[in-house]
Order: structure tokens, then C-alpha cells, then sequence
């Protein structure tokens, strides 16, 4: 029996490299980046302006402090989009015990200026520790992924990876978020 594993397995192996080659992809390809033009590049997509209702906590969970903040409008605007930030979503944020990390997540939509709407599902984390070095530091960054439609003008949104990180501006009640796309 296991030596019909073992062919399985071999078999699939192989399938799975022809199939990586045949979509450009050759495993013997792979080494570590030399060369600045290897890293990856940002490119500026938006700056998102969130307006923020009352927070609130459902409290202690199995797996630390549960909070949720709702998403009550907004703004965003950037090269190729603008529009606005739909009342509905909300940031729900799980705060670990010793209250030193804060793991994201925020669901949301938003509507360009020529009627589009997108979903937004913005993943990441807060932390505050040491540095690899030992010394105090503050890490705030957050993945979002968009779901446009497939025949819209904002597709590309759905084929990329995305970085964001908050803005500070004053005189805004809520959070500025800047987003790149990763290159």
C-alpha cells in the first residue's frame, strides 16, 4: 500500500512541475535577489479619509479582547479612483491579554465616482514591542484585498497585492489610510 503512495505521490510531483513550466514558472529559477531591480516596488494607489462610529467591546474571548469599531463613511481618492467609503463595514480587532498586539481585520465597501462598488476585506496588525535590536517600537501595516467586478474599469484591483499604512492628518475625525500597490 505504500508503495502506491509513493508513485501517487511521484506522479503528482512530476504533474505539478510540468504544469509550473508550461505557466512559466521553473522552480530551478528561484535565488535570492542581488540587484535593487529584484525588490519589489511600490507604486501610490489612494489615500482612504474613514469616518468612525463608537467603539465598543464584546469583551475578554478564548483568544483576547474582541473590539469592534464601525465604518459609518468616508472618502478616498487617488490617480486612477476616487469615490466614497460606504456606511455598513466595520474594524474588528482582536487585542492579545498583555494588550501588546492588535491583529486587524476590516470589512467594508466603497463607490467610485461613476457608480462601481468594491469590496474591501483589510487584514493586518498593530504591534507594540522591542525592535530586532531590543529597542521599544510601534509596527501599525495592514494587507487590503478588493473584490471589483470583473468587467469594470477597476479589475486590476483584483489581480495585485496591496500595502496600507495610516496617515497622520490633522483636523480629521477618523483614520487616513494610505495604500500602495506592490510591484
Amino acid at each position: 500500500m505504500s508503495r502506491f503512495f509513493l508513485l501517487l505521490f511521484s506522479s503528482l510531483c512530476v504533474c505539478l512541475l510540468f504544469a509550473g513550466e508550461a505557466y512559466g514558472y521553473n522552480p530551478r529559477d528561484i535565488r535570492k535577489p542581488t540587484e535593487k531591480s529584484d525588490s519589489p516596488q511600490l507604486e501610490y494607489v489612494m489615500q482612504l479619509r474613514v469616518t468612525l462610529g463608537k467603539t465598543y467591546a464584546v469583551g475578554e474571548t478564548a483568544h483576547g479582547r474582541r473590539v469592534v469599531i464601525p465604518i459609518t463613511g468616508g472618502t478616498f481618492e487617488g490617480p486612477d479612483l476616487q469615490g466614497t467609503i460606504l456606511n455598513g463595514g466595520a474594524d474588528y480587532q482582536l487585542v492579545s491579554l498583555d494588550g501588546s498586539r492588535t491583529e486587524l481585520e476590516a470589512i467594508y465597501s466603497i463607490q467610485t465616482h461613476d457608480g462601481t462598488y468594491i469590496h474591501v476585506r483589510n487584514r493586518g496588525m498593530i504591534s507594540n514591542g522591542q525592535d530586532r535590536q531590543g529597542h521599544p517600537s510601534s509596527y501599525f501595516m495592514t494587507a487590503p484585498q478588493f473584490e471589483a467586478p470583473a468587467d469594470s474599469p477597476y479589475a486590476w484591483l483584483n489581480n495585485a497585492l496591496f500595502i496600507c499604512r495610516p496617515a497622520s492628518v490633522q483636523d480629521f475625525e477618523g483614520i487616513v489610510l494610505n495604500v500602495w500597490m506592490v510591484r
